[in-house]
Parts: structure tokens; sequence; C-alpha cells
């Protein structure tokens, strides 16, 4: 918990790159001790992927979001949960604010919108 705190001081200072590295251990250390379906775990998850969108990190935020948390939310919490709904609109950014998009990557962003 402390840490998290941290690094919301930290982004709040406009250390993006120092919050990020702690978000990644964060992330990192709650995967190996609860597991990627953990409801916090997907939630820190989620802020990592945020974050890196924030950075511009864009294919690290599409494969954190795309292989590990949405298929773990779509279990558990569920399809229609306000979290996985919130992920599926990371991975939406994550494809669409690409400069390097592909055509593909587009047409799966719109696909992704239209089931949000």
């Amino acid at each position: 918990m402390a840490r998290s705190r941290i690094t919301t001081c930290l982004d709040t200072l406009e250390r993006y790159d120092e919050a990020l590295v702690l978000k990644r251990k964060i992330y990192a250390r709650r995967v190996a001790t609860l597991g990627v379906s953990n409801e916090r775990t997907l939630s820190i998850g989620n802020n990592l992927a945020a974050s890196l969108l924030h950075v511009e990190i864009w294919d690290d935020a599409k494969k954190l979001l795309g292989d590990q948390l949405l298929p773990a939310a779509r279990r558990s919490p569920g399809a229609n949960h306000p979290l996985t709904m919130t992920m599926k609109k990371n991975l939406a950014a994550a494809l669409f604010m690409n400069p390097e998009h592909t055509r593909d990557d587009l047409l799966e962003a719109k696909i992704i919108m239209q089931d949000v």
C-alpha cells in the first residue's frame, strides 16, 4: 500500500519514469504472490497499463492488457465489470494512439470500443 502511495506522489511530481519502475515492481510482486486473476492485482496492472499509455510505451501497454490482464479479467470479475471495461478502453487507446498503428490495430480498436 505504501509503495502505491509513493507512485502517486511520483506521478504528481511528474517523475513518471521513476513511478513506472516502481509500478512494474509492485505489479510483478502481486502477480507472484496472489496471481494475475486477483482483483487487486488486476487493478494494479490496469494502473500500470495507464501509466505506460501516459508515457507512450504503446507496445508494453498492449501486451500487458491484451496478453495478461484482459484474459484474466474476463474470467473474474467478468466481461462486463467496470474494471474490465476500463481495461478494454485502455487497450483500444494503446492500439489507436500508437503512431505506428496498422490498419488492423485500428479495426481492433474499433471492435473493442463497440463492445464497451
